[in-house]
């Protein structure tokens, strides 16, 4: 490469490229220029004052040496032990040592102690609170040793009053004591803490002085950076790309990503949207955090909700294509309220749907009285179509008189009736296919039986039927859950061995006096059909206005108990 290319390069990387001839300046040397010039400022202030400073505390510390006082205490000790032993009066003798100590201190933490080897004191010069002993045994153990080697003074650091002290100790044989000067170390370093305290303000003053400008020139040019990380920051949260606004920006490398995104923002956004209508919101979720979709999937104790719409068959022969109309006007608001509820789709199958509860972590709501919500808010979906519909042949009935036979045939089809049953229990939850095509799905017992549940409704005429463990999950878990579970029968579905008892849940809203009565009066004819009493059942069933009640009329009307009845009774359809 020539040197030309080089200095070619070089001028790039500073002062950044010519794109359309426009030069994109760096952004990074627009920072890196203002901070150094910032910090050099700063720094070079700040040592500056340290270097005088410290010059005049190092003056100080030196004059502040304890060799002084202590070689004057000692030598007034030796000469006060001469006096003690011409008089004897110890306790005098004692009090002018501690005297001359306390008029030489300086500071209030000040010590000068007089301790024996044995750990007692001969005196204690201090401001502070008096002991009977030296309790740091160590520093006394430690003068010991000196002692016994013919070392009789020295310095260290020792333990009194809790804190601790620089000390200058020497050894007096005449009152058989370790003469000991000591500084308090906080104390002793607090002109240095003022000093470098002094400095830190000044230093942390001209810092936010200087902040207070970088601040200024910096928000001005990187207020781009601010507009475009709020944006991507809102859509990280909603998941959503848009287009950010770059009116006004100047001709940076800043500028460059904000329009080089924008480019991008429309096709992603398409793609994210399509993606999300596709793939649960668990799925969606997973793949926005780990950036990717695995073949993978795990056991889950989930509840699973199935619903069918009735009479599907003749009402795909009388609306034709028309029939998808109807479909989305049903799905657009029962999905609406299963999505609201924290279920996920697991399949839709032309008139039949697969929801599942549960399959978020984070969710703390109980899943089987989320989906047993879900059942009766399509129930509610279902119901205003209906009525929508009936008003729309009241206003035709109105305009042109009676309904054609073919007008009547398309209004009777898009009278849409929707059976719901709902199972709980362990499954497999997670995505199957390949990694060119793979898809999320539920597999399992559960769903199976959700499915068949959902066909008991049209046998039992009830609009929702849920399993046993639907209910105990609801009623051990939940206070107040405003459902009453009237057990419909026990029964053993086709593809089934053993047999389940099925319930129907009512909302208590419509539990009124007669509504009781009559499932007292289902309850107690139930009760003698599983003990094989079909007579009493059939009298019991016969009194009962339920619509579930003529099933058993049915069954027990023209025919004795089995001689095996064990009180399940096996369907043989699904």
């Amino acid at each position: 490469m020539s040197n030309n290319d080089d200095s070619r390069s070089f001028f790039e990387t500073v002062f950044g490229k010519k794109i359309n001839n426009t030069r994109i300046f760096p952004i990074t040397t627009k920072i890196v220029i203002i901070f150094t010039m910032l910090i050099l400022a700063s720094n070079l202030t700040t040592n500056y004052i340290n270097l005088i400073s410290n010059r005049e505390e190092l003056i100080s510390l030196m004059k502040e040496l304890l060799v002084k006082d202590l070689k004057s205490l000692y030598s007034f000790s030796s000469t006060q032990y001469q006096i003690y032993e011409i008089n004897g009066d110890l306790k005098n003798s004692v009090k002018i040592l501690q005297n001359k100590a306390l008029y030489e201190f300086k500071k209030k933490k000040s010590i000068a102690l007089g301790i024996k080897t044995n750990g007692s004191f001969l005196f204690q010069a201090s401001k502070l609170k008096k002991y009977e002993r030296f309790h740091d045994a160590d520093s006394l153990e430690r003068m010991m040793k000196n002692k016994a080697v013919n070392i009789n003074e020295g310095s260290f650091v020792i333990s009194y009053n809790n804190e601790d002290y620089f000390a200058i100790y020497k050894y007096n044989p005449k009152w058989d004591t370790f003469i000991l000067r000591g500084e308090e170390l906080n104390e002793f370093y607090s002109k240095s803490r003022k000093i470098f305290f002094n400095i830190s303000i000044i230093s942390i003053l001209i810092t936010i002085a200087c902040a207070i400008i970088g601040i200024f020139l910096l928000k001005y040019i990187l207020r781009f950076v601010h507009i475009i990380t709020s944006a991507i920051m809102d859509m990280s949260r909603d998941q959503k790309m848009e287009i950010i606004n770059m009116k006004g920006a100047s001709n940076d490398d800043i500028t460059y990503l904000g329009v080089s995104f924008n480019s991008l923002s429309s096709t992603i956004n398409n793609l994210v949207q399509i993606f999300r209508k596709f793939a649960n919101k668990d799925v969606a979720i997973k793949a926005y955090k780990e950036r990717e979709v695995r073949l993978e999937g795990t056991k889950k104790e989930l509840t699973c909700l199935f619903s069918d719409i009735k009479q599907f068959t003749y009402m795909t022969e009388t609306l034709g294509t028309d029939i998808i109309t109807l479909l989305n006007l049903h799905y657009d608001k029962a999905i609406h309220e299963i999505l609201k509820k924290d279920g996920i789709i697991g399949s839709i199958i032309g008139d039949a749907l697969l929801a599942v509860y549960g399959s978020f972590d984070e969710s703390k709501d109980n899943k089987s009285y989320q989906a047993l919500i879900s059942a009766y808010k399509i129930q509610e979906v279902a119901h205003s179509l209906r009525e929508k519909m009936t008003d729309k042949k009241k206003k035709i009935e109105r305009q042109m008189g009676k309904l054609t036979p073919t007008e009547g045939a398309v209004f009777k089809a898009v009278l849409i009736e929707v059976g719901v049953g709902i199972d709980a229990g362990q499954v497999f939850y997670g995505n199957i296919g390949s990694n060119d095509r793979m898809t999320n799905t539920v597999i399992g017992d559960t769903v199976n039986s959700a499915s068949r549940l959902e066909g008991l409704t049209r046998i039992y005429k009830v609009s929702v039927i849920c399993s046993e463990s639907v209910k105990d999950d609801i009623e051990d878990n939940l206070i107040n859950h405003g459902f009453y579970f009237m057990e419909l029968d026990t029964v053993q579905v086709k593809g089934k061995t053993i047999g389940k008892r099925v319930y129907w849940p009512i909302p208590k809203s419509l539990l009124k006096p007669r509504m009781k009565q009559e499932i007292s009066i289902y309850s107690e004819a139930l009760d003698a059909y599983y003990k094989g009493q079909w007579r009493k059942a059939l009298t019991g069933f016969r009194k009962c206005s339920l619509p579930a009640a003529q099933i058993f009329v049915s069954r027990t009307r023209n025919t004795t108990c089995p001689e095996d009845w064990n009180g399940i009774w096996t369907m043989q359809t699904k």
